[in-house]
């Protein structure tokens, strides 16, 4: 065993999952944003807690039930995993029970926006809630009581219900009803003033005794299961992959329940009913002080005369704007167009499948969609190409993982249209994000490419840091067409131009890359890397980044999730910094440099650091050639390093620390500039310009002319 693969040099995928969760939530602390956006940071945690224990936990009960005790690169059995899971999540709950009880109520009511229990009901408003309950509520809801002779019934993955404890005949039952999904949980009541809400389940508990016939109602309370959705799906057997994820994702919904939420005060025999039939654990037991499923505050946030407690839409830079439709095509033959959303608009992207739906000279259009909205106007203009003749080929990731149900929605449209639909190859994921239109012209058949990396969807794109670039060089239109080929006709490309894909050559790539600069740094030459991803987890590349640390190699890491590298190891990882930048928008772009003695490489891909996108999907990486753009992606990577208020930095022990400001002459949020300077572009303000650039120039930037 080298010095560079011992399991004390990596830290736990899980744990350090947890840990991002954790920068997630202490945005709900940051008075700085608006009350709607801390409540939206408190529902993202809870989504994502939901999502770690259907896919993470699932899968590790799934091992530990296999027999499976092998430890992970950090040494941890999944049984120990799951033990450290547990107590970890134990306290980030209490957290997030603690933000809402201490802080957030109590923002809310200072705007007037209360929740209201039955207690604290006037009569007007009881008399409402009598009647909506009435009208709304009962006739939807089935009441089950377990007795002898019934079986426990089965229960929704991720649904609220009401347990009780009910005395017939001096006999105790225990009896549930589902809070029904498919009504409002946030109930508007009447009020002199502010918004006062009422959530169903507390009218449900008010009218009991109006579903089970007996005044003998001994307790009641609260819970939710969460079930396992780490659901392997035999492709090879599937002869329909269509219907072979359609029946995984009703499977999904029964699946063995792996945690059980519970109110604050539960009856401790409702606790045993539920720990004996749902066959769950103490540990496996999380008891909320607050409104169980907390993911049901952004339909608070949502409510449209309270949108001032939200940030004010984003106004995205369109760089295209003076562009009318027809001269796209024109304007991205001149020079190869980088967009940076949310910053810079998404609507080129839009605008050019549009009008390659309609333009007569467009032949074919062939697109990747991993990931789109649910009215996505790229997924109708394609629909509108293949009605006008057009050749249109379309690969829809169906296992994009809870996008499952839209995507086969989509895929069954398309295929309705006429497009050619295609469904990706046997046992990868489909993640690379590229979109090929070949076009007739004067002189002859010419392609256009948009790459990208992140998803073509056109609502995350104000939301999520992303970066796609448009060109017509002719090498990377080859290379588009052959990937396409190798997708469509399940052939292994034997040469590419400019990209690397995985799984044939992106490990090797991004090896290669970084052992050129371990040997530049032997060479007593400057060596230096950047990387920007969401996640660090893969074992070799982690291990070629020791290598090459410990040769004096100077890398800087932007990981915004989880990072399984542990910095500041003794002569393994001293070379090495790692940032995580959680903040108003998702950092999702993916963008890698390495200083190559001076000729300086640049990289946008789709694809992280994590052996699932190294080895079992299929993924693109692609180099940035024009200098402007260069240097525009230089801006963001160094803008980032120098972020201090919103970056945290990882310490040798796992966790992160607010970054030091000793020494910095001011502070500095990153996603705040880079929104401002988008702002004064979009004014035309050459003086607000000039007055950021100076601000960056007295911070240390790097500012660069471009063209």
């Amino acid at each position: 065993m080298s010095k560079f693969n011992k399991s004390k040099n990596f830290i736990n995928r899980e744990l350090s999952w947890i840990e991002f969760n954790k920068r997630v939530l202490e945005e709900c602390k940051n008075t700085d944003h608006p009350i709607f956006e801390r409540l939206r940071f408190l529902s993202i945690t809870s989504s994502n807690l939901d999502e770690f224990f259907m896919v993470r936990v699932g899968s590790l009960i799934d091992q530990m039930k296999a027999g499976f005790h092998k430890p992970d690169p950090s040494g941890l059995t999944p049984e120990e995993q799951l033990s450290s899971i547990y107590t970890n999540v134990t306290k980030l709950v209490a957290k997030q029970c603690s933000y809402y009880n201490r802080s957030l109520k109590i923002a809310l009511g200072k705007e007037d926006i209360r929740f209201l229990k039955m207690n604290d009901l006037n009569e007007t408003q009881l008399k409402f809630v009598q009647n909506y309950y009435r009208k709304n509520v009962f006739p939807v809801l089935t009441p089950m009581l377990l007795d002898s002779s019934s079986a426990f019934p089965l229960l929704l993955n991720k649904s609220l219900n009401i347990g009780l404890i009910l005395k017939q005949n001096n006999e105790k039952f225990f009896a549930t009803v589902q809070v029904p999904s498919v009504l409002p949980r946030i109930i508007r009541v009447p009020s002199e003033s502010g918004l006062h809400i009422i959530l169903l389940e507390d009218i449900i508990k008010l009218n009991l005794k109006t579903l089970f016939g007996t005044k003998d109602i001994l307790s009641y309370g609260c819970y939710r299961i969460t079930r396992n959705a780490d659901l392997t799906l035999d492709e090879e057997g599937a002869e329909d992959l269509l219907e072979a994820i359609e029946e995984s994702l009703k499977q999904r919904k029964w699946a063995a329940a792996i945690r059980l939420e519970l109110e604050k005060g539960i009856d401790k025999d409702i606790v045993r009913t539920l720990e004996k039939e749902l066959e769950v654990s103490k540990n496996q037991e999380y008891i909320l002080n607050v409104p169980i499923d907390l993911t049901f505050l952004n339909k608070l946030i949502s409510i449209k005369e309270y949108s001032y407690l939200c940030y004010d839409t984003i106004k995205p830079l369109n760089p295209l704007r003076d562009v009318e439709d027809e001269d796209m095509f024109s304007v991205i033959s001149k020079k190869d167009i980088l967009l940076s959303h949310p910053y810079e608009s998404f609507d080129p992207v839009i605008n050019l499948v549009r009008q390659s739906a309609e333009d007569p000279s467009v032949l074919a259009i062939k697109q990747v969609l991993y990931r789109v909205s649910g009215n996505s106007p790229i997924v109708k203009s394609l629909i509108k190409a293949a009605e006008n003749g057009k050749q249109v080929t379309v690969l829809v990731e169906l296992k994009a993982r809870f996008d499952e149900e839209n995507n086969i929605l989509w895929a069954k449209q398309l295929e309705k249209s006429g497009c050619h639909v295609i469904y990706g190859l046997v046992g990868l994921k489909t993640h690379c994000k590229l979109l090929l239109i070949v076009r007739e012209e004067k002189d002859g058949i010419k392609r256009y490419v948009h790459m990208g990396t992140g998803n073509y969807n056109d609502v995350t794109a104000k939301i999520y840091t992303d970066l796609g670039l448009f060109t017509s060089n002719p090498y990377f239109g080859e290379d588009a067409s052959v990937i396409f080929n190798m997708l469509s006709g399940r052939s292994i490309p034997k040469e590419l131009k400019k990209t690397c894909i995985a799984p044939l050559n992106l490990r090797e790539r991004f090896l290669y890359l970084i052992e050129r600069e371990e040997n530049n740094a032997l060479n007593e030459k400057p060596a230096r890397i950047i990387a920007k991803m969401n996640s660090l987890v893969d074992k070799h590349i982690i291990e070629a980044l020791y290598k090459a640390s410990s040769t004096g190699v100077k890398i800087h890491l932007i990981v915004r999730g989880i990072c399984c590298l542990r910095p500041g190891i003794k002569g393994v990882s001293e070379n090495i910094t790692v940032i995580s930048i959680v903040g108003r928008f998702l950092e999702h772009s993916r963008i890698f440099y390495f200083y190559n003695d001076g000729e300086e490489d640049l990289y946008l891909s789709s694809a992280d650091w994590m052996t699932r996108n190294l080895d079992r999907r299929v993924e693109l990486l692609f180099p940035i050639e024009e200098i402007d753009i260069k240097n525009k992606l230089k801006e963001i990577l160094d803008m980032q390093l120098k972020d201090t208020i919103k970056a945290r930095a990882l310490n040798n022990n796992g966790s992160y620390s607010n970054i030091d400001k000793r020494g910095k002459k001011q502070s500095l949020d990153s996603q705040k500039l880079f929104y401002e300077s988008t702002l004064a572009a979009a004014e035309n303000s050459s003086n607000k310009i000039e007055s950021l650039k100076k601000k960056w120039r007295e911070e240390g930037f790097e500012v660069r002319q471009t063209e």
